[in-house]
This record gives C-alpha cells, structure tokens and sequence, in this order.
C-alpha cells in the first residue's frame, strides 16, 4: 500500500480496550494515510468496556491513540466528536484535551464548498429503541460474534487469505438490521438537512456507505472491530470509503446485494 496524501480523514467506532478492536489493521492504514484533518466521530475509546472490567488498556491500543496524538502535535488538526461509548468526553465540548479540539457536533466545509455535519449517531437511539432487555441480549450475542470473526480473521491471515466480516454479512441478511440501518440513515439524513447541511457524516452502527438520500449525502465510515473502514476526503472534496488496505474492492450497490464487506470508493454527489 502506498502512502496517501488526502484532505480529511473521518474515524470511528475504534473500540480501543475492547479486546476485538481491530488496532493493529489501523495502526498499518494510518502509516499509509498522511492527512490536513483527522475527524474522530466517537467511540474511540471504550470506555463501557473498561467500566465493566470486561476491556483492558492494551499497549497497542495505547501506541495507536499515541500515534493520532502525534499527528495532531506536528500540525494535522484533529477534531474529536465524541459518542455514546466515550462520553465522559463530551464535558470538554468546545474545548481542547491538549492538541485535540472536542465538539458534541462539527460543521466541516470540504474543499469543494459543500458543508457536512459531522456526528457519531447516538442521538438517534431513543427513536430507534428497541427495549433494554433486547438490547442487553442483542448485545451479547453481538459480542460473541464479533469475538468469532476477530479469530476466524486470524486463521484467514495465517491461510494468506483477505479479512472478511462474518458480522457484517450476518447484519446485511437480516431483515431486522437492514431496517434498523435504513431507518437510521433517514434520521441522519433528515437531521443534516435541519442543519442546512449538504450531507452528514457519522459513525455509530457499525455499517459503512456513502450514498445520496432524498438529496442529501449520508456517508458512515464504518468502524475498526467489524468491517474495518475509513471514509476519507480527497483534495479536491470528493468522498471515499477505503478499507484497512485502502482498496477498491465493489461499489456502494453491490455491497448492499451481496452483503460483502464493505469496501467502497464512491464520489458522492446529489
């Protein structure tokens, strides 16, 4: 993988001290991606996990938090919008945590002049509830398979064979998780447009695309447990959603029919 020059670099859902946090696949991108702006939409640090015992604060998850902090000490503007794992951020909202600037929600304005919402997406749950008994059993049994697939990655890796999502495929034939997801993304999209906002930009289900809804451009980056995705803007403001090898692998359509893992480079445009 080459190095890459690009505007903005949009993060989330990393997970870090979540024992299936994908870092060490991050960490490899991020010495391949130089970037003007880093925009970290939430969750970086689960600190759910951690207040559980059930996470730990790992030297590699360690050493990539260090090497964002780098970056924003040597002149790249690192934007943190905080989400619904790492809240306890969200006191500093307005402020900086030494060089990192903290917003509950970010306006950017790409190089082309549209202007984005930038989000995690937590706002939306109390709309989209499903009860605390289901959550709490859909979560565990989310757990379980992303502890799956993080194993099943690591005999594919031994096997020379490429990282594949069990958990995204699982999610993309569901019909519930679909309607979740498409139900999200309108929420998104509708809450953008009462911003004036060209498009939105956002993490938090887990589920990367970049696609144009009702006229506005929704775009998720995806996140580093699951699908392993970033969404990047180019120089000249154009959109894409590059996966831990910054690959080009299938288009917005074909990952929605055949539930692949995510890996999509698509301008996005209205």
């Amino acid at each position: 993988m080459q190095k890459r020059k690009v505007r903005s670099l949009f993060l989330s859902d990393i997970h870090l001290a979540n024992p299936n946090s994908q870092v060490r696949r991050l960490s490899e991108f991020l010495d391949h991606i130089e970037a003007d702006h880093i925009f970290l939409l939430g969750d970086i640090v689960d600190l759910w996990k951690l207040s559980n015992r059930k996470g730990r604060w790992y030297k590699a998850h360690e050493a990539v938090l260090q090497k964002i902090i780098q970056r924003a000490n040597t002149g790249t503007r690192v934007v943190y919008v905080p989400g619904n794992h790492d809240p306890f951020f969200r006191h500093f909202s307005g402020r900086a945590l030494g060089p990192v600037e903290v917003h509950h929600e970010h306006l950017h304005t790409l190089a082309n002049g549209d202007t984005f919402l930038l989000m995690h997406g937590d706002r939306f749950d109390d709309e989209l509830h499903v009860g605390a008994l289901l959550h709490n059993i859909a979560d565990t049994l989310y757990e379980s398979i992303v502890a799956a697939n993080r194993h099943l990655n690591q005999v594919r890796s031994w096997l020379g064979k490429p990282y594949w999502s069990l958990s995204v495929a699982l999610k993309m034939t569901s019909k519930k998780a679909r309607a979740y997801i498409e139900a999200f993304e309108h929420l998104a999209v509708d809450y953008a447009r009462q911003q004036g906002a060209k498009g939105v930009i956002c993490g938090h289900i887990h589920q990367a695309k970049l696609t144009t809804v009702d006229g506005i451009v929704y775009a998720n980056d995806g996140d580093w447990v699951e699908s392993c995705t970033a969404l990047i803007e180019t120089q000249d403001g154009q959109l894409e959603i590059l996966n831990a090898q910054g690959e080009t692998q299938t288009t917005v359509d074909e990952v929605e029919a055949s539930a692949a893992p995510v890996l999509i480079r698509n301008s996005a445009s209205s």
